[in-house]
């Protein structure tokens, strides 16, 4: 039941001012995974092809643009809170030139086993941007993500789910908590603009 609810749902989406918001994961969404490694730099932070487009074009969608990362890199002793900062800073200035916008930015520092609650699949970013933006629905929310801990927490708080991916098989174990599974942003944003259009028709 859930399935075709949350599905039809997407298909809601009818503009700016619809009350809905956009919740997106940062690395293997909307830049490229660097390996095992951390984006500790500006200059690594490299865009995935069509990302930086669809960002131009969510705004018209969603009243709200939040990115939810998990960024154990500075728990670790790897990179610190400034170098983070300096890496996101960057990347919303790339926004700003493409018409594009991000309202807010949330991550988790701590290590996997000690910061269970605000490191996805925990909520505590989640929480935090409803303390922000009171008027965050999480029934009219989006979480876009490209691992397991993404759609958990997606699922966890009723949102519609989509897994982005490259792979031709769409993974089991995500196949009750994904909604939706396209290869980039820029293919969320086409269905979106279609749905849109059909549904004004």
């Amino acid at each position: 039941m859930r399935q075709l609810t949350i599905r039809n749902r997407l298909k809601d989406i009818s503009g700016s001012k619809s009350g809905w918001t956009l919740f997106l994961d940062r690395d293997g969404v909307l830049n490229r995974r660097p390996g095992d490694a951390y984006v500790m730099h500006p200059d690594k932070f490299k865009w995935i092809p069509g990302s930086l487009e669809a960002m131009g074009i969510f705004p018209d969608f969603f009243d709200r643009i939040v990115v939810v990362t998990n960024q154990q890199g500075i728990g670790k002793g790897l990179m610190t809170e400034k170098e983070l900062f300096q890496v996101h800073a960057h990347m919303l200035d790339d926004l700003k030139i493409r018409g594009g916008r991000i309202d807010a930015v949330y991550y988790a520092s701590g290590l996997r086993h000690l910061d269970s609650f605000n490191r996805k699949p925990g909520a505590g970013m989640f929480m935090q941007a409803k303390g922000d933006f009171p008027e965050i629905d999480f029934r009219k929310s989006v979480m876009v993500g490209d691992s397991f801990s993404d759609m958990l927490i997606g699922y966890r708080l009723n949102m519609v789910t989509v897994f982005i991916s490259t792979a031709k098989l769409f993974p089991r174990q995500y196949g009750y908590m994904a909604d939706y599974q396209f290869y980039n942003l820029i293919a969320l944003s086409d269905y979106i603009k279609k749905a849109r259009t059909h549904s004004s028709t």
